[in-house]
């Protein structure tokens, strides 16, 4: 059985699978998406999972580009088997939730740390956070529009959960301040 995809991979494999790309393609893809708010891909790191995906079958070099000086690009084609690979993540994603790891868990799990007006002044910097990422998020849609229905469904659901955690916050400060 071959080894699970990361989602990193999957992430890559999908990009590919919209249409063949090179690795500067895919940085500037996932910069315009906001891909880099949700996932754990550097710029060094593309070339990296290019290797890993080409060296087990799952994409495929197709054509080589001209890109800067000396600097040829390597375009990439999604093979059969990294479609079916990919696709089966993708539906194992969707399907399983996942458990959260977000830090701002560590930072509520340690708040008693910290006097309680310097936890409310914290909450009131991530809520101010938190409303200038929605807006950059929103702009980032706005400005690409229009969107295919997955990846308009990817920034809604930031979006969603971006004013999931802004009424957490004010229900959090709510309390926080009426016990003060």
């Amino acid at each position: 059985m071959p080894a699970e995809l990361t989602e990193s991979e999957v992430t890559v494999l999908g990009l590919i699978a919209e249409r063949p790309r090179h690795g500067f393609d895919l940085e500037k893809v996932i910069d315009e998406r906001g891909m880099r708010q949700w996932t754990q891909i550097g710029f060094s790191s593309i070339y990296y999972l290019l290797g890993k995906l080409d060296k087990r079958g799952l994409i495929e070099e197709v054509a080589v580009e001209a890109g800067g000086p000396g600097r040829p690009r390597r375009v990439y084609a999604i093979t059969a088997a990294g479609r079916a690979a990919a696709a089966e993540r993708t539906a194992q994603l969707l399907a399983e939730p996942s458990a959260t790891t977000a830090p701002v868990l560590v930072g509520m799990a340690n708040w008693p740390l910290i006097p309680p007006a310097e936890s409310i002044a914290a909450l009131r910097r991530r809520s101010d956070a938190l409303l200038r990422k929605k807006a950059e998020v929103l702009a980032a849609r706005d400005a690409q529009q229009p969107l295919p229905d997955f990846v308009d469904a990817v920034f809604e659901y930031s979006v969603v959960m971006l004013d999931a955690e802004l009424s957490w916050v004010a229900r959090t400060l709510t309390s926080l301040e009426r016990k003060r």
